[in-house]
């Protein structure tokens, strides 16, 4: 099979949907591989790197979309790409469709065969290729958090760890799944107090065991949230429903309870957020204000460590990328329940039922697209 990876476009989107090390992976199996110039340039891929191991250099992305029968990427096409998608053809990459009206109105359009990243599934109910940007993503939190706190950027000049004599601050975790557990090591390791909010008994209690009370656990519920955000110097949202949109667990006029000068880090933007007055931002541009209070809501926060992120992402991509490009897409969701839960469209139709219920527009189960 033809694999293409044409360069990320999204702004200030460093990373790389395929590895030079992935790529030999897919080579050895009698695959050949097109690789738009400069596209791994900003994880420290050369051209050179991709040719020495056999890969062709495509001049632009059209060459990558037109001549690839699976095109492999890291973040949503965007809409100059999605014009390039064909029906036949297979788009393997992180989607999140639920908040995004447009882009699965263009898929659809497209008739393109698209397998979402973040909805592909494993033995233990986990998403094995969200993990890893959740647990890169968990950690940036309280350090670009601790980073809009100063009051050059608008914060409340609160050091996180505090000094001997005063306080540190306060930073409430909402959600305690893996982007949670990780920003909540960050924020522990940097001194902070730090109260991890979940509807998970079970899970509360794993981290008060994990932490060994260097943290506190608290049930998450409407009237916890506004006790603690009342304190709170940064309250990181980390909440995710698999292929739907995220709920808002912080109203706007709750935001005149918070103190002046405090953090909203939303890691949930990519599925709409989990704040009402969360919007996308860039890293080029990460931060603004909302009644006083600062809001980092970054889409594509792992990108700014493109290195480790790619090398992350490739590691848990490959054995999907290989098993489609080996068997070809109804092959390979056929053999394999977990990235069968990845389809999200196919020849018009919608297969993922969060997005459907999310836009209100009718979705089929990949099942019931197999059995169709």
């Amino acid at each position: 099979m033809k694999i293409g990876c044409p360069k990320e476009i999204k702004a200030q989107e460093f990373r790389v949907g395929l590895t030079p090390a992935n790529a030999t992976e897919a080579i050895l199996r009698g695959h050949s591989v097109l690789v738009e110039t400069g596209a791994g340039d900003g994880a420290g891929f050369t051209d050179e790197d991709y040719r020495a191991i056999g890969a062709e250099i495509a001049p632009d992305a059209g060459t990558v979309f037109s001549k690839s029968e699976l095109i492999i990427k890291v973040k949503e096409p965007q809409a100059t790409e999605r014009r390039m998608l064909r029906e036949g053809q297979i788009l393997f990459t992180y989607l999140h469709l639920a908040p995004d009206a447009e882009q699965t109105r263009d898929l659809l359009e497209s008739g393109v065969t698209s397998i979402a990243y973040e909805t592909v599934t494993d033995m233990r109910g986990g998403l094995p290729l969200l993990a890893p940007m959740s647990e890169v993503a968990g950690r940036l939190a309280p350090q670009v958090g601790s980073w809009a706190l100063q009051k050059a950027n608008g914060g409340r000049g609160v050091l996180l760890g505090g000094v001997p004599g005063v306080r540190p601050a306060n930073v409430v975790v909402i959600g305690g799944g893996v982007v949670g557990t990780a920003a909540a090591r960050v924020a522990v390791g940097m001194g902070a107090n730090v109260t991890v909010m979940d509807r998970s008994v079970p899970r509360l209690s794993y981290l008060d065991d994990v932490f060994m009370g260097k943290l506190t656990t608290q049930y998450a519920s409407a009237a916890a949230t506004a006790e603690l955000i009342a304190t709170a110097d940064m309250v990181i949202g980390a909440v995710l429903i698999p292929g739907a949109a995220a709920p808002k667990l912080v109203t706007r006029e709750q935001l005149s309870i918070m103190p002046q000068g405090s953090v909203l880090v939303d890691v949930a933007i990519d599925q709409g957020g989990c704040f009402e007055t969360s919007r996308v931002t860039t890293h080029q541009d990460p931060i603004y204000e909302v009644d006083g209070v600062v809001h980092y809501c970054v889409a594509n926060m792992p990108g700014a460590v493109a290195r480790t992120s790619t090398q992350a992402l490739g590691n848990v991509t490959l054995p999907f990328l290989l098993s489609l490009a080996d068997k070809g897409w109804r092959q390979a969701i056929t053999d394999d329940p977990h990235l069968r839960a990845g389809l999200s469209t196919h020849q018009g139709k919608l297969t993922s039922p969060p997005v459907g219920v999310a836009q209100g527009i009718e979705a089929l189960t990949p099942d019931q697209l197999l059995n169709g």
